[in-house]
């Protein structure tokens, strides 16, 4: 497949124009024209370069790429070395942010809803049909513990747990991938037993304890494998192209 041909299958099935990003969506350094073997990974770090060039890939596609708002401009470095390997090999990068992260089936959110029993009914933010975060309840009402023993196993890693107080019993649980801590008091407003995302900030204990949400910090990296394992998966499938998921470990 043409390298702007698969970035205009991805736009077409992630939609980026529906959502405000901090980095640009898509084909973000060019590479050779024909793509057939990509890998996915979560971030485009050093790591995932030399495994792309040991899979003799033509692409990577990840979650976090290059280019956010607010950084340096100059590409030197730690970010030289990484686009200098890509050019060099002819490996294109795509990346997908928010576009991932909110996929009513691909995404992050959704992949990992899917694997923690609960069932989406919706988004937190009020009259935005895009909502970023999103809230459900899990198929089966838990303790906080067999909720906290569920994210451990389902991620290989145990959260970092804030007791909200107010209720042992967790049915109703927001939920938003990554670094989406503040967005606690969205589940709080809701009325929601739980919150689960990927980072906590030292003000997050005092919102879960004071509006009686209890809160998860499941990790950033670990909240995020599954939405580009799921593309990729998907471009294998439906569209014949060899693809291979690749997560570099990430303790945050």
């Amino acid at each position: 497949m043409n390298n702007f041909q698969l970035e205009a299958l991805l736009n077409a099935e992630l939609k980026p124009e529906q959502v405000k990003d901090y980095s640009p969506n898509g084909l973000q350094v060019q590479g050779r024209d024909n793509v057939q073997t990509i890998v996915t990974g979560v971030t485009a770090c050093q790591d995932l370069i030399d495994k792309a060039i040991e899979y003799q890939a033509d692409a990577i596609l990840v979650h976090h790429g290059y280019f956010w708002r607010g950084e340096p401009q100059s590409i030197r470095g730690m970010k030289y070395q990484r686009i200098k390997m890509l050019i060099e090999n002819g490996i294109n990068l795509y990346g997908y942010h928010l576009p991932l992260d909110i996929h009513p089936t691909l995404g992050n959110n959704a992949q990992l809803a899917k694997r923690l029993g609960i069932e989406i009914i919706g988004g937190l933010e009020p009259n935005n049909p895009v909502s970023i975060p999103v809230y459900g309840k899990l198929s089966t009402p838990m303790t906080l513990s067999q909720f906290e023993q569920q994210v451990a196993t389902i991620l290989s890693r145990p959260p970092l747990v804030i007791d909200g107080g107010q209720t042992t019993r967790i049915e109703t649980v927001g939920l938003c991938t990554g670094g989406a801590q503040d967005l606690i008091d969205l589940a709080a407003a809701q009325g929601m037993d739980a919150y689960l995302s990927g980072e906590i900030s030292e003000r997050t204990t005092f919102s879960a304890r004071e509006q009686g949400v209890h809160y998860f910090a499941a990790g950033h990296h670990a909240t995020e494998r599954y939405g580009v394992k799921a593309l990729g998966e998907w471009l294998a499938d439906h569209h014949g192209l060899t693809t291979h998921f690749v997560d570099i470990d990430n303790p945050a």
